[in-house]
C-alpha cells in the first residue's frame, strides 16, 4: 500500500516515524487538555467518576473503530501477539498488579507522565526515565531471565483468545461493551467538552492500527503493525538515545517525542506550563519505586494502560482484558493501603504527646 502512495522521498520505516511524531503530537494535546488518565479514575476522590467517563469514552471510541476496520478487512489481529494461543496468565496478572501499583505510587501512568513532562513536570520526566530503563531491561537485559521465568505458566485459550470468537463476532461485542461504556460515561458527570476530547483521543487508536498496518504497509520495508503504547515506545526511545549511531529510529520514539511536544504546545498557551519538582526524598524514593514497578510490570503485561488497556483491548483481546483488569485492581488496592496509612498517620499525630 505505501508504495501505491507515490512518497518517494521517505521509506515506510521513515514514514512511520513521521506518522508517529503525528500521532503523539495529537495525543499530547487531546491527553493533556482533557486529563486522559487511568489513574485518576481508580483513586478515590472528587475527580473520580468524570475522569472515568473520559477514559470510558476513549475506550469506545477505540473499540469501535478498531473492529470496524477489522470488520472492512482493512486490518487483521490474527497473528498478532495479542491472540498468542497461550496465555503467560502469571506474567499478565502480576504485571498488571505491579503495574497498576506504580501508577498510584507516582501519580499518574506512564502516558500520564509523558504528558505531563511536556508541561514542566520534572518528576514525571525522571520517572519516564526510570520507567523506560526498567522496561528495557526487562525486554532486552539483566531482567530477561525474570520475564522468561513468570512466563512460564500458560494457559492454552485456543480460539478464545479473542472475544470475536463469541457468538455475533467481534463488531457486534464491540458495539455492545462500547454502547455500555459510553452509557456510564455520559452519566460520570464529566462535561460535553471532556467526553468529546475523550472520545476523539480513542479514535487515534484505530488510526495507529490503520496506519502501520494498510498505510505504511510495505512487503520490501515492513514496519511494525501498532498503535498507541507507551511500554515498548519509551525502551525503544532510551535505547534510541543511547545507540542513536547503530539503529534506526522507529514509531515508538516518534510517538514519544510527538506526545510530550503536543502536551508543551498545549500547556503554554493556556499558562499550564509550570516547572514542577520533588517536595521530600521520600517523595522521591516512592516515585523512583513506582517507576520500577510499572517499567517491569508493564512489559510483563504486555503493555501499559495504553497498550493494553486501551490499544490492546480494542482488539478484543483476552489477554488485553486481563491486563487491564490486574492494573485497575493493583491500582485501587495500593489506593486504599495507602489511604489507610494516611489515616494511621493522622490519628498518631492527633494523640497528645506523651
Amino acid at each position: 500500500m505505501y508504495q501505491d502512495l507515490g512518497i518517494v522521498a521517505l521509506s515506510a520505516p521513515q514514514a512511520a516515524v513521521v506518522f508517529g511524531v503525528a500521532l503523539g503530537l495529537a495525543f499530547g494535546v487531546l491527553a493533556e487538555r482533557s486529563g486522559f488518565c487511568l489513574r485518576r479514575s481508580v483513586v478515590a476522590g472528587p475527580e473520580r467518576r468524570a475522569a472515568a467517563g473520559v477514559w470510558l469514552a476513549a475506550f469506545t471510541a477505540a473499540l469501535i473503530g478498531t473492529q470496524a476496520a477489522v470488520a472492512q478487512d482493512w486490518i487483521s489481529f490474527a497473528d498478532h501477539r495479542f491472540m498468542a494461543a497461550d496465555l503467560p496468565v502469571i506474567a499478565v496478572v502480576l504485571g498488571g498488579g505491579l503495574f497498576g501499583a506504580g501508577m498510584v505510587l507516582t501519580r499518574g501512568c506512564i502516558s500520564r507522565l509523558t504528558v505531563l513532562s511536556g508541561t514542566g513536570n520534572l518528576r514525571a520526566a525522571l520517572v519516564m526515565l526510570v520507567f523506560a530503563l526498567v522496561a528495557l531491561g526487562t525486554m532486552r537485559g539483566v531482567l530477561v531471565p525474570a520475564r522468561l521465568w513468570l512466563g512460564e505458566a500458560t494457559v492454552p485459550l485456543g480460539q478464545a483468545v479473542s472475544l470475536a470468537a463469541l457468538p455475533g463476532g467481534g463488531l457486534l461485542w464491540a458495539a455492545v461493551a462500547g454502547l455500555g461504556a459510553l452509557l456510564v460515561a455520559a452519566r460520570s458527570g464529566a462535561g460535553p467538552r471532556a467526553l468529546t476530547l475523550g472520545f476523539a483521543l480513542g479514535l487515534l487508536v484505530p488510526l495507529g492500527w490503520v496506519g502501520t498496518g494498510v498505510l505504511l504497509f510495505d512487503d520490501f520495508d515492513p514496519v511494525v503493525f501498532q498503535s498507541l503504547a507507551f511500554t515498548s515506545a519509551s525502551a525503544e526511545t532510551l535505547f534510541w538515545l543511547a545507540a542513536a549511531s547503530s539503529i534506526p529510529l522507529g514509531f515508538g520514539t516518534g510517538l514519544v517525542a510527538g506526545t510530550v511536544l503536543g502536551s508543551l504546545l498545549s500547556a503554554l498557551p493556556a499558562r499550564r506550563f509550570r516547572v514542577q519538582n520533588f517536595e521530600s526524598p521520600a517523595q522521591t524514593g516512592r516515585y523512583l519505586g513506582g517507576a520500577a514497578l510499572m517499567g517491569f510490570g508493564g512489559t510483563l503485561a504486555g503493555g501499559c494502560t495504553v497498550g493494553a488497556g486501551l490499544s490492546g483491548t480494542a482488539t478484543l483481546s483476552v489477554a488485553a482484558f486481563l491486563a487491564l483488569g490486574a492494573m485497575v485492581a493493583g491500582g485501587w488496592a495500593t489506593d486504599r493501603v495507602l489511604n489507610g496509612a494516611r489515616a494511621g498517620q493522622g490519628a498518631h499525630r492527633a494523640q497528645p504527646a506523651e
